[in-house]
């Protein structure tokens, strides 16, 4: 057993292995490549090794400090209890800005080793090279705060004897999804560091041309599938432990999960064009500065306490170190493409706007304007708070109101640039593809007009849906008529996977957003109360108490089949109260009840007042994540054949040019 103190030297220990290893690594490799010795290069991967036993170190000490509840540490004191379960227990250590800090930091160390071990034999490759050196950058920055002014392991106060900390944030030990939805959501975030290190490579070596995109094709895609997962649980666990019915309400940190995501969408469809045409290597480039960048900018926003949000941690130190690193990368990056502007250049043009890479070049344009408007409507309030000194909101209506068109406008593109051929489109040619998905966009419409769907936006939605399904339904039956069932995998196909779960979570919201609505009622033991072609009746009404939380409980018969469980919690040692609700998912649309208001009912009562929704289709939003989940990992199996690189700056790795 470590004495009391032990821990929190082995766990800055820990972190001063992650810093000192970031910075000699980053500096060791750099100087190795100027000055070209080529055994210091091989020798480099020690560096990402170290790292990652200073990171799993650091985090263990973490885990063994939670466990013993070590009082002694600051970090504990605020998160830690006797009182709260195992697993709420471990996922402690991310429920506050030190320790979310340190989980980065894990991750991050992670994706370094991982690298250095893909590329373990070419390490003497400059690319490669520089690509390490930015890893091992980022990582003595995120390890400075760290084991600075962020530190997990720092001296709390002498604390009386038989004192108990409060736990984590209520909000996070109430539902198992806390324990998944960080690390999910940071393999996204971190792991698109990866694809930016690479870039920045490319850009100092001057190979600029496909080569580096063919290594890190795959670490951007399963880093976007992770980020697109990662927000997809986080609404499903904001729709089941928020109680106000809805999956996505433009909160602050939830849009800033969503830039990276949107640059990052737009990454993956952009880079097609460049691989096939060697086309659009500026913007490929800079999206994926900006979807790096974006990372680092949503880190400060919901680090550094200048927004309010369930979502945010406190205000912390660390703003001011994020905010200028942010600065440093994306001035150091277009500084960068500006100097390779010659070798940028594509060697093509775009032969018509009706083509492939036409549709993907709108794609492009479509994206950055939706991330314009996400980033502008989420910064405003603080840029008016620092320049006037005064508090602004920008409202859901904002959002709403710029986001559906552009939404829609997207599911049109998603219809159309599966069927297009590169270079241009002839006009019988592209009447013949667009003919079934066509009638099945009509067909969508038709049937939504029939189960009484109104409204000209939720239609469009439909009506596009539909269009955009038959379109990937379309590439997907004639690849498994060609190929059978490997025509289910790679990119393309994967892709349109892909696309059927956006289309099916774009048709989900729509529905959701339009078509729910709600009622308080006031149910009893005596009678049925008849509401939307349902009835409630009250059971009883528990309360069930212990030494973390103070718990009541309203048992609703729903139907005269089930009985649903809405409630309102108080966590003792916070004495905050909130309000769990219980959910009765169907195929068509979910039953959502909470008790209404905070104050919980009277155990035993007769009668109590619950707010009930009733939600369309929100069950296929989770099938249609599920379905997303599954493209990504059919879309990065290996094609049969690699086309190989016809520009002289775009040698993959491994492979010389003069520059």
């Amino acid at each position: 057993m470590l004495a009391v103190g032990v821990t929190a030297a082995l766990g800055s220990a820990g972190l001063l292995v992650m810093l000192v290893g970031g910075a000699v690594g980053a500096l060791a490799t750099g100087v190795a490549i100027v000055g070209g010795d080529q055994r210091t290069l091989r020798r480099g991967n020690v560096y990402a090794w170290v790292i990652l036993g200073g990171a799993v170190l650091a985090t263990v000490m973490m885990q063994i400090a939670l466990f013993r509840r070590d009082y002694s540490i600051a970090y504990i004191q605020e998160v830690g209890s006797s009182a709260t379960p195992l697993l709420y227990n471990i996922a402690a250590m991310w429920s506050a800005l030190e320790g979310s800090i340190l989980l980065w930091l894990l991750v991050l160390a992670g994706f370094t080793a991982a690298v250095s071990a893909r590329f373990r034999r070419r390490s003497a490759d400059p690319l490669v090279g520089w690509a390490m050196v930015v890893l091992y950058t980022v990582v003595t920055f995120f390890a400075l705060l760290g084991f600075g002014p962020a530190s997990p392991f720092a001296s709390g106060a002498t604390v009386p004897v038989g004192f108990d900390g409060p736990g984590p944030n209520p909000l996070l030990q109430n539902h198992i999804l806390t324990l998944f939805h960080p690390q999910i959501l940071y393999l996204g975030y971190v792991g698109f560091t990866v694809p930016f290190a690479f870039a920045i490579a490319a850009l100092i070596t001057g190979r600029v041309g496909e080569g580096w995109l063919l290594e890190t094709r795959r670490w951007a895609l399963f880093s976007w599938g992770f980020l697109t997962i990662g927000i997809l649980l986080g609404g499903w666990w904001a729709y089941e432990v928020l109680s106000w019915g809805g999956v996505w309400g433009w909160d602050p940190v939830e849009n800033a999960s969503l830039l990276p995501w949107l640059t990052g969408t737009a990454y993956i469809h952009s880079v097609l064009v460049q691989q096939r045409r060697g086309m659009l290597r500026v913007w490929n480039l800079s999206l994926l500065v900006a979807t790096f960048s974006l990372t680092i900018l949503g880190t400060f926003l919901t680090r550094s306490g200048v927004i309010s949000s369930v979502h945010a941690f406190s205000a912390g130190s660390v703003g001011g170190y994020l905010l200028g690193f942010f600065a440093v990368v994306v001035v150091v990056s277009l500084a960068l493409i500006a100097w390779r502007g010659d070798l940028l250049r594509a060697p093509g043009a775009i032969d018509s706007p009706v083509s492939r890479e036409g549709a993907f070049l709108a794609n492009n344009v479509v994206f950055t304007l939706f991330t314009f408007i996400v980033l502008l409507g989420t910064v405003f309030p603080l840029l008016i708070e620092a320049l006037q000194d005064r508090q602004t909101v920008v409202g859901a209506p904002y959002f709403d109101r710029l986001s559906m068109p552009i939404g829609l406008t997207l599911l049109f593109l998603m219809a159309v640039a599966p069927v297009l051929p590169w270079r241009k489109a002839a006009g019988e040619v592209l009447a013949d593809r667009l003919f079934w998905p066509a009638w099945c966009g009509v067909g969508a419409g038709v049937a939504s007009l029939l189960v009484g769907a109104r409204g000209w936006a939720p239609l469009a939605a439909f009506v596009l849906g539909g269009f955009a399904g038959g379109a990937a339904g379309r590439q997907i039956v004639l690849a498994t008529r060609r190929q059978g069932w490997r025509g289910l995998v790679g990119r393309a196909n994967g892709g349109m996977f892909v696309h059927l779960g956006v289309i099916l979570i774009a048709v989900a919201l729509a529905a959701s957003n339009a078509y729910t609505h709600s009622a308080t009622l006031v149910i009893d033991r005596d009678s049925d109360v008849e509401w939307a072609g349902h009835t409630f009746r009250l059971i009883d009404v528990v309360n069930e108490i212990d030494e973390r939380v103070d718990a009541t409980r309203a048992d609703v018969l729903i139907d005269g089949d089930q009985v649903y469980a809405p409630a309102v919690t108080t966590y003792l040692a916070q004495g905050m109260t909130v309000g769990t609700p219980s959910v009765h998912t169907m195929f068509a649309k979910d039953l959502y009840l909470t008790i209404d208001g905070t104050n919980p009912p009277d155990v035993g009562a007769d009668e109590v007042a619950l707010r009930v929704f009733v939600k369309p289709l929100v069950l296929w939003l989770w099938i249609g994540g599920a379905l997303m989940a599954v493209g990504t990992v059919l879309a990065a199996v290996p094609p049969t054949r690699q086309r190989r690189p016809t520009d002289p700056t775009s040698a993959p790795v491994g492979e010389t040019v003069r520059v």
